[in-house]
Parts: structure tokens; sequence; C-alpha cells
């Protein structure tokens, strides 16, 4: 009996990983030399594979944080349909004006998602880090958010190689040991058409590649080196404070997206 539980688990545990959700809050780049008009699309899917995209609902909240100040640009949402090599499911966009030299850190919470398969709630609190001009200053900040993943290095100016860092809290509090997903944006985004391109950038020798799964220290702190460029997501999981939604289990996780470039 206990060597039929420890499969079970052992199989749970794959299904898991090779089923990682991510919320995408995807620019085309993060590093800019000029502001401007920018589109961030929201999608909820597997970007290692390309797979299902969720439908979700209007998300709670969407602001950006730039030279101090915060804004809440949550009527700039607007509702679209993101496909995938699974097919279409429901997605956000927003377009969004970068006026000035400096840092954007855009945060999406979106409303809890309930995953019929594993029978809870999930709700990504993302975060994404533009940048105008080579210009650092709100990159490092701490939100206060429920789950959130505060970058030791700044997430637009990494290269292939580099090893991202960061910290994982929980309304400003230190979340240690926690359980990080890492999976990278594997796919071509069209962003006129909305939809992930046919062919992927890796091809993953086992199903083990597709999510890494890592674990924060004592102290929230975690590490990982970017072995390719592109976009990488970060998502730690179950470290909010809200566990239960609707009377069901939710797992409140933090998720920051970085990308990295290649040395010329």
């Amino acid at each position: 009996m206990f060597k039929k539980t420890l499969v079970a688990a052992a199989l749970l545990a794959v299904t898991s990983v090779a089923q990682a959700h991510f919320q995408l809050l995807q620019p085309t780049d993060l590093l800019l030399e000029k502001g401007g008009k920018q589109t961030l699309k929201m999608p909820f899917t597997h970007p290692s594979e390309s797979g299902k995209v969720m439908d979700i609902a209007k998300p709670e909240s969407f602001t950006v944080l730039h030279k101090g100040k915060s804004q809440d640009l949550s009527e700039q949402l607007q509702s679209i349909e993101w496909t995938s090599a699974e097919g279409p499911g429901k997605a956000w966009q927003a377009d969004v004006k970068l006026r000035s030299m400096g840092d954007y850190v855009y945060v999406l919470t979106p409303q809890p998602y309930f995953e019929e398969t594993e029978d809870a709630y999930i709700q990504q609190i993302t975060k994404t880090v533009m940048n105008v001009g080579s210009l650092p200053t709100d990159w490092d900040a701490e939100l206060g958010l429920k789950a959130e993943i505060v970058p030791l290095i700044a997430p637009y100016a990494l290269f292939t190689g580099n090893v991202f860092t960061g910290v994982v809290k929980s309304q400003g509090k230190l979340v240690p040991f926690a359980e990080i997903e890492v999976e990278h944006l594997n796919f071509p985004v069209d962003m006129k058409a909305n939809r992930f391109g046919e062919t992927a950038r890796i091809n993953f020798p086992a199903d083990a590649f597709v999510t890494q799964v890592i674990k924060a220290d004592a102290n929230g702190t975690f590490h990982f080196g970017i072995p390719k460029s592109g976009f990488w997501g970060f998502a730690a999981l179950g470290v909010g404070p809200d566990t239960e939604h609707n009377g069901k289990e939710l797992s409140q996780d933090a998720v920051i997206w970085v990308q990295a470039q290649d040395l010329k």
C-alpha cells in the first residue's frame, strides 16, 4: 500500500510539472531605446509547450510603477482571443504608453482561475519590468504584493549565461524554501495575430526539462542560470496568504518574467 501511494504521488508530481500554468504579461521586448506606445498580451497558458490557453475573466487589477509613482491601468484592459497549438482561449491585452526614461513595473492581478483537473483555483500575481533608455529606477522595488518575486538583478538587462536571482515575498515578508517553477517562452509570439508561432525554439531532451523546479533558500532567495536567450518565467507556487476561494483550495502564486539576450 505504501509503495502504491508513493507511485501515485510521483505520477501526480510529474503531471503537475508537465502542465505548469503561467500567466503571461508579454511585451515585444523588455528593454527599449525609446518610449512610446506598447502592447502587453496576457494569455494564461503553458508557454514551454504552446499548451492550452485557459479562458480567464477580467483581471482584478492592472497597475504600473514608474519613478516611485503607481498608476491604475485597469481601464486599459481589452478582451482578446489567444491561440496556441491546442486552440484558442480568452485572454486580455492593454495598450500602454512609456512616456519617459526609466523602469516601468507592470503588475497584473488576475481573478482566481478554477482548474477542473486539480479541483482547485490558481491566481498568479504577475510582474513584468520594462525599461526605456537603460536608466534604472524601479526594477528592484518591493511592492508589498500578496505574492511577489523581487528581483536582485534587472530583469531586462540579462545576457545568456547570467544567473537570475530573486527573493520570494508575501506582503513584504520572506517566504523560506518556496517552490519555484521555471519555463521558457518557447514559441515565437505573434503580437498582431494574437497567437504562438508553430516552431519551438528548444527541443527538450525529456519531459523533465519542460518545467524546471527549483527551491528558494531559508531567506526566500533563489538562483537560476539562464541557458538560452529569450523570455523566462518564474512562478513561486502557493506563497500568498489566501489559500481558499469559493470553498476550494487556492494556490496564490508570484510570477515574474525576465528576458535574456545573446552577446555578439
